[in-house]
């Protein structure tokens, strides 16, 4: 069974750098075969968006739009409930594949046997 890792970001555009440290983990372990569980919360809330990581650019950094594909392929992406709440963000808005969810759900993957948590 592939370990679990799960990666929690913190940052968007406000912290570029540490938002695409986050993001590259993520699509990283995916590629090496780990079980990936992203979560977007602050303002990598955003990222949840259609397009929204198209318009991310960091120099020497991979596009976010490609990091986060790989990860919505062959990983999980969870926007926290309440920073999608404080933007106004529904089901309805996000794109296919990622789901909303809260502290519970995070605690429970943590939790997990075998699960590592980063927060970025």
């Amino acid at each position: 069974m592939a370990r679990t890792l799960i990666v929690k970001v913190t940052a968007g555009a406000d912290a570029p750098e540490r938002c695409a440290q986050a993001f590259t983990v993520a699509a990283t372990a995916v590629a090496a075969g780990a079980d990936v569980s992203l979560w977007l919360t602050g303002e990598s809330s955003w990222f949840a968006l259609p397009d929204r990581a198209a318009t991310f650019e960091l120099p020497h950094s991979a596009p976010l739009e490609d990091l986060l594909a790989a990860v919505l392929a062959a990983g999980r992406v969870t926007l926290c409930t309440q920073c999608a709440a404080r933007r106004e963000i529904t089901e309805a808005d996000v794109i296919p594949g990622v789901r909303i969810a809260g502290a519970a759900a995070f605690v429970e993957e943590a939790l997990t046997d075998g699960a590592q948590a980063l927060v970025y």
